[in-house]
This record gives structure tokens, sequence and C-alpha cells, in this order.
């Protein structure tokens, strides 16, 4: 099996394997020739002088014959496709008739090859120069003007005056006969003119351009170290500063006794139905001895009358409040003593409680206490009591009941 498939590989080798051959071809070279500009230009001025010739057709190289196949080795064989046409060689230039002489050219000589890499030359410094750079051109420039026209003006002269016009210098003329002289007419010329602009960028004719360009960039040198900044002395510490002296506290001052609040006045105890129970204690106590004989003057005198006794029993209960008393104050019963001054007032020193019923002493010192009151306020500008009495009302004793106020 083996066998015959490497037999049969062979067989289409021998029969197709000239169909993937092909012959090589010749390269063709053409030789060049450096010339300069100057000597381009004298060829092209000569080739449009000279008549133009007819140019012989260059030979073409006659084409290899096919290499031919052996085909007895095979039955009937398969026709070889052409082989693909040779691209036509590039016509010659033309040359002129008149070619320069170019024996004197020297033929650049090849340059050798070789495996070993040569040593980098040191490259030397350079210094920036400048160079002349040749700009000349055929056509003429033309010389820049203020002015353009479609005729172009030389430059006026220097003594001429500018105008439109041109007109020559005309000397006046003298006649014998007129006086008057006429005026010199002096000459004058027209604006230097130009057929176009001239810019900064043409140059006069003739002239050269200076290309001030460095022939080499100058390698840069090396930067120059700088100096060590001198170190800096390290600074003097500063002394310590001494802690200033604590300062002495200030003495906390005492604070100012609270002011004791006055007592409120209690305002005017209203008309009750305990008037008559005032002006009876009023007249009892009018009518009645002081236990303290060395205070109690001897009574003399008239007895008081019942107008003046009512008069005194509501004088005191106008000042008389209970509405601040307890339920079992209102519920106490208290006599009062009081020894009176001639001018009518009370002597608050001699206030005092002589008894009291229907309560506990506690009830009966807050009863007290709202009958003080109300001797003390009422009385401190005075009763309205006759002066002539005095011996009738010196001591008086009163009966404080919430029911019913009374004089004894």
């Amino acid at each position: 099996m083996i066998s015959g498939i490497g037999h049969a590989v062979l067989i289409l080798w021998a029969l197709l394997g000239g169909l993937f051959s092909h012959d090589r071809q010749d390269m063709q070279f053409t030789e060049v020739t450096m010339i300069s500009g100057d000597e381009f230009a004298a060829l092209v001025n000569n080739a449009s002088t000279a008549p133009p010739e007819v140019e012989s057709p260059t030979p073409t190289a006659p084409e290899p014959p096919a290499p031919e196949t052996d085909t007895a080795a095979a039955p009937a064989p398969e026709a070889a496709p052409a082989p693909a046409p040779e691209p036509e060689p590039a016509p010659a230039p033309q040359t002129p008739d008149a070619a320069p002489d170019v024996t004197e050219l020297a033929e650049t000589p090849r340059a050798e090859v070789s495996d070993v890499a040569p040593d980098a030359p040191v490259a030397p410094q350079e210094t920036a120069g400048a160079t002349m750079a040749p700009g000349r051109s055929d056509t003429p420039t033309p010389r820049p003007a203020p002015r353009v026209a479609p005729t172009p003006a030389p430059a006026p002269a220097p003594d001429a005056q500018v105008a439109p016009d041109v007109q020559e210098a005309a000397e006046p003329e003298q006649s014998a006969e007129a006086e008057t002289v006429a005026e010199p007419q002096e000459a004058t010329a027209p604006e230097e003119a130009a057929t176009e602009i001239v810019t900064e960028a043409e140059t006069p004719e003739g002239g050269e351009q200076l290309a001030l360009a460095p022939t080499g960039s100058p390698r840069p040198r090396q930067r120059p170290q700088r100096p060590a900044a001198p170190r800096e002395p390290a600074p003097t510490p500063e002394p310590a500063r001494t802690p200033d002296p604590a300062p002495t506290p200030e003495p906390e001052r005492t604070p100012d006794p609270a002011p004791t609040p006055e007592p409120e006045p209690e305002p005017a105890p209203a008309a009750d139905p305990l008037a008559d129970a005032i002006a009876d204690a009023v007249a009892d106590a009018v009518g009645s001895s002081s236990s303290a004989p060395e205070q109690a003057p001897t009574r003399s005198g008239p007895p008081m009358t019942a107008g003046e006794r009512e008069a005194l029993r509501v004088g005191v209960q106008q000042c008389w409040n209970v509405g601040s008393l307890s339920s079992e104050a209102l519920r106490t019963t208290v006599t009062v003593s009081v020894n009176m001054n001639q001018n009518a007032t009370p002597d608050t020193g001699s206030i005092r409680m002589i008894g009291y019923e229907g309560g506990s002493e506690a009830a009966a010192r807050q009863a007290f206490e709202a009958a003080r009151r109300a001797i003390i306020r009422c009385g401190s500008n005075g009763f309205q009591l006759p002066a002539e009495k005095y011996g009738q009302w010196a001591v008086i004793e009163m009966v404080f009941n919430p029911e019913g106020m009374r004089l004894r």
C-alpha cells in the first residue's frame, strides 16, 4: 500500500514538475552620472536651440526558449500554459546632442563593506557660524515703489514736485513792453510707481540672501557646579522666661444679706354683722378697770355714748382680716387688751391676749396676731375718740369673735 502511494507520487512529480519551474531573467542596469546645476542649465539651453531628432528604437533582448520537458515517460501530457509576458523595459532618457564633457568627473568609488564596525569618532566641538547661500534668480525683481500703476515710472528727481502729469521746468519770459513778470513754473514728475507690489520675501536683482543657519549644533557645555551654600550657625537658644508670679486671688465678696421683706398691707376687711360685737367690746373696755393699776389711769369724765363706741368698733373692724386664718382659728374667740395714748393712738407694746376660748393655743395665737395687726394698722393715725373722755378709753379690752366682734 505504502509502496503504491510512493510510486504514484513519483509519477505525478515527473509529469507536473515542470509547471512550477520558471527561468530567471537577467536584470538590466543603467549607468547614471551626477552633474551640477550649472551643467544641467546649459544642457537645457542647448536642447531648446537644437532641432529634435528621431530616436532610434532600442533593440530588445530575445526571449529565451522555454525548456523542453520530457514527455516520453507519460502518455498524452497536458499542454503547458503560456508564460507570462515580460515587462517592457523603461525607455532610455532623451539626451541632447551637445552633451557636456564629463570625462573630468571622476567615478565615485564604491565603499568597501566590512563586517567589523569601525570605532565611533569623537565629534569635535563645532561653533555656530553663518554660511552664504546663493539666492540669485534669473527673473528680475521689481523695485519697491509706494504706488502701483499699469505703466512703471522712474523715481522723480529730488528737487521735483510730485504731480500726476509730467511737466518740464519753464523759465519766465521777460518782455520789455510788459511790466508784469510771469512766475516761473517748477518741474513736476509723477510719483514713482511699479507694476506690482514688492513683498519682503522678494529681493532686488542680483542680490544675495544670507542664510544664517549653523553648520552644526554645538554640544552643550557642562553645567558649572554650584558652590555649596555656607551653613548658617545654629541659633543661640533664648533663655527660659521666668514664670510670672501667680496673681493673688481676690477675696470673695460676702453677699449682702437679703433685705427683710416688708409685710404686705392687708386690705381693709369689709363690713360684716360683727360691728355690734366690736362696739360692745369697746364699751366694755372703756367701762372696765385695767389689770395694771400703775398704767391704767383713774377713769374720770362722763361715759362714752353709743355712737362713739360704734365709731371705735368700725375703725378696728376695717383692718381686721380673717381670710388667712385656719378653720380652727375661725372657731376661736380671743380677748385683747391695749393701752391708749392721749392722742388716741394705741401703745403697740401694751397689746396682749388676756384670754381665749373655743380652740387650741396655736389657733388662739393665730387669731390674736390677726387682731393685733388690725389694731396697729387702723390706729396708726389715731381713732376718733373724744379727748375730754380720756379717762374712759385709756385702757380698752376687745373681744374678737369671728361670729361677732364686740367691745367690753
